[in-house]
């Protein structure tokens, strides 16, 4: 529109993306007043609405200028812009009352707390001076404290926290840094923090620095404190302190899974393990995510207790993100305490993460001997981010929460409103709607009452915030997943018949197609392995190589299928795991072999005549349950009290001889009835919308059974054996994956699935695949485990046109 005679020009624009909650009204704000323009800015359920007037040439410099550098927290994700009749106003730019209106805008993460305000907490002249609820509009919690949009206080855990006049002052002033923060607050008016003691004498009321410095105390004395954070309780405590990390890890009945340790800064980090620039940019960013690091033990000075991470190269590492986090490590002048918290999620194995004051006495009760509370609610849990750094400097995401929960995914194609429930283990739903997905927090794995319930709060809360209602919801075909069954309850509220059941490896698959944007024209060569999925014959899956797009696949290969003896229950015992392997590829049971030697010889006579009737006996062909039979029949582990132990120790072990030795196992592999009979149907341009039943190449382990067998009787040290293993894994995807090309012409391929957290697995796959010119795709930011199961189910039933329903 051209400009009016008098040289004024009014604009509307509307402004979409992660723009409430991150200074972007005041950023509008003083782009304005710098170029004399009037008008007025404000949020709406849309974004940021914003009408505009002045000389059209200051206009057009003001929208050329809106998105050139947003602050920090912020994203533009579009600008809608209208003209408008001039009106010749003169008042000054103002920022008006949020507008209630339907549509969708995007809520920050919690992010870290800034430089700015760790400058006011040490700063004895500022009036913030150690506050523990210490932020500005660059940091501090957003979607932890929000109830509902617009993002606003009184839509927040804030708003039964009335702001002093000073704070008020800060809080409506567009020039200060805290203008339309929400949390914003100070030691007269905000949240407040109480030490709880475990002494039968109840609540002890205490000034925020009496509470912090009790904490600080009980910490250096070798004592457990439940620490109320920003998304829920951790249990802290000394991580150099042997014999108090060894009580928490009774106490949790943790068995040897290692703990999260949080470092006061990244000098302290760095004597527990070598940082590089990529690892230590991921520690320090706003995000503070725990980040996997290969562990060393100092020289001199305090180290690391080896019961934090018992039989584990990684160890765990984190910065603090909050100002109690700060306040607990000490202050310049305070007395000396601990610089390594284990800093571990507050919950009992296997539930979600604590919450709430009152339950927090009870469900932790036993574990923890002080809680450090504080009295601001928390709207939305959310457990602490995982992830590793590759040596080539991209990140792959292990579990994805604070600091990433709730920013949207793109999607590469429009999906209806559709939940997506994810599986039983590491569950985290996902909302899209058009080319937008939501995750959820990391919710942890469904086997109890409590953990349902989270997930049913977390999927009411993601569905608050995103404007989501979903019409569809997707579901693991398992018939046994409690996620399955809940998302059956869950549509009873639906109309028609709503519910798409997704089968699990092509959930992995999608998944990863869908992070990178492939839009599913063509399939691709999907590298599927894992623990457990439940397959279309009703055996257990998880050695899967597939051709997949969205709307269907076709299963390419897999691992020669195996008794699992018992079915999940044997999980348990790698050391039966490895003795049905050995019956299924007709090795004896030697008894020198340390699989032999750790079953008892009840146990072997019960489980040969399991095997040899078939009885409680599911074929599996899980490329997870391999490697862990190889962990016991190598000797490193027979037992495991948590998941994927025995593997995560098989690949420890591989990482020592890694340099070594590069001998690799060599798996069979065959043509088996699918391939054989498929007459060149793998080739076509789309997959079947359902698998076929049966295998099509088989890989078959038991050539590396007698060959490991042979080299560990000649005395090779287990390192190598699970070196040699690893290899041969890395060579066998290889040499399917290319005899794939040939009969498809495809030429990329998707590592998928919780196997592939393993790092020696995932970067001798990439190596060897990309030699031979293959596009590899590997998961950054969506997991490859179960995390990032519900993106797949949601590209899966959101977009496909033959998928099962029921």
């Amino acid at each position: 529109m051209t400009a009016p005679a008098t040289g004024l020009l009014r604009r509307r624009l509307t402004v979409r993306g992660t723009v409430q909650g991150v200074g972007f009204r005041p950023y509008v704000h003083r782009l304005a007043v710098g170029l004399s323009l009037t008008g007025f800015v404000g949020n709406t359920g849309d974004g940021v609405f914003i009408e505009v007037e002045g000389p059209a040439d200051r206009v057009e410099r003001f929208c050329g200028l809106l998105a050139d550098r947003p602050p920090p927290l912020a994203t533009v994700a579009g600008i809608a812009t209208e003209d408008l009749p001039a009106t010749g106003g003169t008042a000054p730019f103002a920022i008006r009352s949020t507008e209630r209106a339907t549509g969708r805008t995007q809520l920050p993460p919690d992010t870290a707390t800034c430089s700015d305000c760790l400058r006011e907490l040490s700063d004895p002249d500022d009036r913030r001076h150690r506050h523990p609820f210490l932020n500005c509009t660059h940091c501090g919690p957003r979607f932890t404290i929000a109830t509902a949009m617009p993002y606003d206080r009184v839509a927040t855990t804030m708003a039964d926290f009335p702001m002093c006049p000073a704070c008020a002052r800060e809080y409506g002033d567009p020039a200060d840094r805290r203008f339309h923060a929400q949390p914003v607050a100070c030691p007269g008016c905000g949240p407040r923090l109480r030490l709880i003691p475990a002494d039968g004498h109840g609540v002890r009321p205490t000034r925020d620095a009496d509470a912090l410095a009790a904490a600080r105390a009980l910490l250096a004395a070798g004592r457990i404190v439940a620490v109320k954070g920003i998304g829920g309780y951790h249990l802290a405590c000394d991580a150099t302190n042997a014999r108090v990390v060894a009580t928490l890890r009774d106490r949790k009945e943790r068995g040897g899974k290692a703990f999260a340790v949080m470092c006061a800064d990244l000098a302290t980090a760095e004597r527990i393990a070598p940082i590089s620039d990529a690892e230590r940019a991921a520690l320090t960013s706003a995000r503070r995510p725990v980040v996997l690091l290969r562990r060393r033990i100092p020289e001199t000075g305090p180290r690391l207790a080896d019961q934090v991470c018992p039989g584990s190269p990684y160890v765990g590492v984190m910065l603090p993100y909050t100002p109690v986090h700060s306040l607990l490590f000490g202050l310049p002048g305070d007395p000396p305490g601990p610089r390594m918290l284990v800093m571990t999620s507050g919950n009992r194995s296997g539930e979600p993460i604590v919450t709430d004051d009152a339950e927090a006495l009870t469900r932790l009760a036993g574990l923890a001997d002080a809680w450090l509370a504080h009295d601001r609610p928390i709207a939305s849990p959310c457990d602490d981010s995982l992830l590793r750094v590759r040596p080539d400097g991209t990140e792959q995401v292990l579990r994805r929460s604070r600091g990433y929960v709730p920013r949207p995914l793109s999607l590469p194609l429009p999906v209806a409103p559709t939940l997506a429930v994810g599986g039983d283990l590491k569950n985290v739903p996902c909302l899209g709607d058009g080319e937008q997905a939501w995750f959820g927090p990391h919710i942890g794995d469904m086997g109890d009452l409590a953990t349902l319930e989270a997930a049913e709060r977390a999927e009411r809360q993601l569905t608050r915030l995103t404007g989501v209602v979903p019409a569809r919801i997707a579901a693991d075909r398992h018939p046994g997943y409690h996620s399955t069954a809940w998302a059956r309850r869950r549509a009873l509220r639906l109309p028609g018949d709503p519910v798409s059941l997704v089968q699990h490896h092509h959930a992995h698959i999608a998944s990863a197609m869908a992070e990178h944007g492939l839009d599913g024209t063509t399939p691709v060569i999907g590298v599927a392995f894992d623990g457990t999925g439940y397959g279309d014959d009703g055996t257990v899956w998880g050695g899967e190589i597939l051709l997949a797009d969205y709307t269907g696949y076709h299963r390419l290969a897999r691992l020669t299928p195996a008794p699992l003896p018992g079915g999940d229950a044997g999980v348990a015992n790698p050391c039966r795991l490895a003795l049905a392997r050995l019956w299924a590829a007709g090795l004896p049971w030697e008894r020198d072999l340390p699989s032999v030697m750790a079953c008892t010889e009840a146990e072997r006579t019960l489980l040969r005549h399991q095997l040899d009737r078939g009885l409680a006996c599911v074929p599996t062909s899980s490329m997870g349950r391999l490697f862990d039979a190889v962990s016991s029949l190598v000797g490193v582990c027979h037992r495991v009290g948590y998941e994927a132990q025995a593997a995560m120790e098989l690949e420890a072990a591989a990482w020592e001889a890694r340099d070594e030795d590069t001998t690799a196992y060599s798996f069979g592999l065959s043509a088996g009835p699918a391939q054989q009979g498929a007459g060149g149907g793998a080739s076509r341009a789309r997959p079947p919308g359902r698998a076929s039943r049966a295998g099509g190449w088989e890989i078959n382990p038991a050539p590396v059974l007698r060959a490991l067998l042979t080299d560990r009787r000649s005395g090779i040290p287990a390192p190598v054996l699970a070196a040699r293993f690893h290899r041969g894994v890395a060579r066998a995807v290889a040499e399917i994956c290319q005899r794939a090309r040939a009969s498809t012409g495809l030429t990329t391929v998707v590592l998928t699935g919780g196997v592939f957290a393993n790092a020696l697995l995932e970067e001798q796959c990439t190596a060897l695949l990309a030699g031979e010119g293959f596009t590899v795709l590997r998961h950054g930011e969506v997991p490859p485990n179960d995390g990032g199961l519900a993106l797949g189910q949601l590209m899966v039933a959101g977009t496909a046109t033959n998928h099962e329903t029921e």
